[in-house]
């Protein structure tokens, strides 16, 4: 069945993509939820309309993500925390704490959109990456340096 999206869907497509689902995932779940309508031919000619007159949003939109992508490819946010004399760290180092190191340095940036390759958080002493994912197919690499307290 083919559907159009009314919000982001994970692992099946972002606000306003026109997709393919099974019948039962968009009749039991996707549309009762509001997440989706039925793709008739007048709801498309409506996506297709609504679709032109926010082209130049968009544009406006990737423009601000890429400025913002460019600001955090630069920024290294320093995070301290308890640790082990073999360089554990108590507990973990997790994509809340560093959005608060984000936003102290005045960056607002939502946690859900906060990823480490390899895991979900940080257990040892050093300078580690986090994937931001700031819009649709825009991301930014963060430098985190996890160090211990004195």
């Amino acid at each position: 069945m083919e559907i159009i999206l009314k919000q982001d869907v994970i692992n099946l497509g972002h606000k306003d993509d026109i997709v393919n689902v099974r019948n039962g995932y968009a009749t039991n779940y996707l549309i009762p939820q509001g997440m989706a309508v039925m793709a008739t031919s007048s709801a498309k000619k409506m996506h297709e309309e609504n679709m032109r007159q926010r082209a130049h949003k968009e544009a406006a939109i990737r423009e601000d993500a890429q400025a913002l992508a460019a600001k955090l490819a630069d920024i290294q946010v320093k995070i301290t925390t308890k640790v082990s004399s073999n360089g554990k760290v108590f507990g973990s180092v997790n994509n809340i704490q560093v959005a608060e190191a984000l936003a102290a340095q005045g960056l607002e940036v939502d946690r859900r959109n906060i990823s480490f390759p390899g895991g979900d958080a940080l257990k040892e002493v050093g300078v580690h990456e986090a994937l931001v994912k700031i819009y649709r197919d825009i991301t930014a690499t963060v430098k985190v340096e996890v160090a211990g307290e004195e």
